[in-house]
């Protein structure tokens, strides 16, 4: 039970749906089975930001996986903001000054800052097509670096990386990884991906899953078996 209660903390479920009466079901059909949940782009833009608000108040932990990008002064006031909504974890590109100007911005506060290494969607040849010299596990691994010097709670990357980029960050950052799929799943739009218990093997923190639960049949039934997964991992 000690260990179920554990992964429970370490499952993020990705409510990537297109409307909030969606996510609301799911979070309904879920119940107390799970506790942490992400709010990407899609969500964000239809009432995200209220149902962030709304899971905060109800004792859930949300990560806003919104990727700030941009000037310095406009990630800074962005992340001010993320701070006042009360929410547990929050990406950033991991590009070196937009991950400065994120730490200062979040400084004193409890927001846990992530920096995005490379897009689980993406392989060596298309970050060759989009300009990038370097291949996936060199980029990753420098972005990582990066990361931990400026500050960062920390890191996303594919879970087949995540053991490598844990020696980087050391044990204490946090490692949280998407494009998991338990044995048999579907693979999807992700190129990089692995199963719960391998992803925990390798170091991840924190797992994030989203189509394996929310496009099932049965939610809970769902969660449950990535659960148990990982808790016998």
């Amino acid at each position: 039970m000690v260990v179920q209660d554990e992964m429970r903390d370490r499952l993020i479920v990705g409510l990537d749906v297109p409307t909030l009466s969606d996510a609301e079901q799911v979070v309904h059909t879920l119940g107390g089975a799970v506790g942490f949940y992400k709010i990407g782009y899609q969500l964000a833009y239809a009432g995200g930001f209220e149902l962030a608000r709304d899971l905060i108040e109800d004792g859930k932990k949300v990560f806003l996986d919104l990727k700030m990008l941009d000037i310095d002064n406009t990630v800074a006031r962005g992340v001010e903001s993320v701070v006042r909504l009360g929410v547990n974890m929050l990406t950033i590109h991991a590009y070196p000054k937009a991950m400065r100007a994120a730490v200062d911005a979040a400084r004193g506060s409890d927001l846990c800052l992530l920096g995005v290494t490379v897009l689980t969607s993406m392989d060596d040849s298309d970050l060759a097509e989009a300009g990038y010299a370097e291949d996936a596990a060199t980029l990753t691994a420098r972005r990582a670096g990066q990361a931990r010097e400026t500050g960062m709670g920390g890191i996303v990357c594919a879970a087949p990386e995540a053991a490598r980029l844990r020696a980087i960050v050391g044990p204490k950052m946090a490692v949280v990884t998407p494009g998991i799929r338990p044995a048999g799943a579907d693979a999807g739009d992700q190129k990089r991906i692995a199963t719960p218990a391998d992803a925990l093997r390798a170091g991840a923190s924190h797992l994030v899953v989203a189509r394996p639960v929310v496009a099932a049949s049965d939610h809970r039934a769902a969660a449950a078996a990535i659960l148990e997964e990982m808790a016998a991992a």
